[in-house]
């Protein structure tokens, strides 16, 4: 099979054996990757894959087609149109992983989303899912931030928020870049800076929100004070950088919950935990249209360090993806 692999800090096209899958792993033809920032740091030395995938091959994003399957496996078979996360190898026209990890393709307007579409939805929704509602406890009719509401786990929380009948708000250094989100179920919009916290009161008659949805970083002092009183900050990124300061007596005070969470680390049984709640409980609002897939831009397989390099730009509100 053809695999991106990473060689000093670039990525470069190879030809690797296609993998056999175990007694209950599957083998997905892939086609469509999608690109998630975890890519990037990971092509340049700074997220390698967890203990036990090939460190060479970046990728955590895939849909595709069951192409084999191991002799345990009963829940699917050859042909299956399938999507879903994998904590490493999704560059490269081959990709295993355990049959119970993977996610049916939603339908939307009647019939199953496509395979590129399809590579929008795992990695933006099942992130924003936990982080907000199971990490963060966020529930109807609460506030949230989804910090920044512009790329893909940004835009999939503002949708979510809006499904499950909470109030997100977004903020961008850019507002302009909010259109998206304003047509996916956004409420309100604060600008990211040091009166961020003082806009987030205000929206919210002065109690704060009770989620924050934090891809940002590191300025915590100036936001937790939009935070409401025993409320939840909920930190998934470092776009913003790795160091912070922070006023515990505040935290203290307000009996503020400060979490982090990624997905790519998670043990095999909370990956395929995931995998269930989004067939049970995401697919269906797909179905019923409060859920859309994310906005896309392509980029063929043969040319995939462009879709890093258009991502690197922070110039489009969606997703890149990379197709087979």
């Amino acid at each position: 099979m053809r695999a991106w692999c990473i060689q000093n800090k670039t990525l470069e096209l190879n030809t690797l054996p296609t993998p056999e899958p175990g007694p209950e792993e599957v083998r997905i033809r892939v086609r469509a990757i999608g690109v998630n920032r975890a890519d990037i740091l990971q092509t340049q030395g700074l997220y390698p894959a967890p203990p036990g995938f090939d460190q060479r091959i970046p990728g955590l994003e895939y849909s595709g087609e069951v192409d084999a399957v191991g002799e345990r496996v009963r829940g699917r078979q050859v042909g299956d149109a399938v999507m879903g996360l994998v904590p490493g190898c999704a560059y490269a026209e081959y990709v295993l992983c355990h049959e119970r990890e993977t996610l049916s393709l939603p339908e939307t307007d009647g019939k199953p989303l496509d395979f590129a579409r399809a590579a929008t939805l795992p990695e933006a929704f099942l992130t924003a899912y936990r982080a907000l509602f199971l990490e963060g406890g966020l529930q109807s009719g609460q506030w949230c931030l989804v910090r920044p509401a512009t790329a893909g786990v940004g835009l999939a929380g503002v949708q979510l928020a809006a499904a499950l009948g909470a109030r997100p708000i977004g903020s961008s250094r850019h507002p302009d870049n909010l259109a998206n989100a304003r047509n996916m179920g956004l409420v309100a919009a604060v600008s990211e800076g040091p009166g961020m916290a003082d806009e987030l009161k205000t929206l919210t008659q002065g109690e704060g929100v009770a989620v924050i949805l934090d891809m940002v970083g590191p300025d915590w002092d100036a936001l937790l004070p939009g935070l409401r009183t025993e409320g939840s900050l909920v930190m998934i990124g470092l776009l913003g950088g790795t160091k912070t300061s922070l006023n515990l007596a505040g935290l203290l005070q307000r009996r503020q919950h400060l979490s982090a969470m990624t997905m790519r680390s998670q043990p095999l049984e909370n990956r395929i935990r995931m995998a269930g709640l989004f067939n049970d409980r995401l697919a269906p609002l797909f179905s019923d249209g409060r859920l859309q897939p994310l906005p896309l831009e392509t980029f063929p397989f043969d040319d995939a360090p462009s879709a890093h390099t258009h991502m690197l730009k922070s110039d489009f509100s969606g997703k890149r993806v990379i197709v087979l």
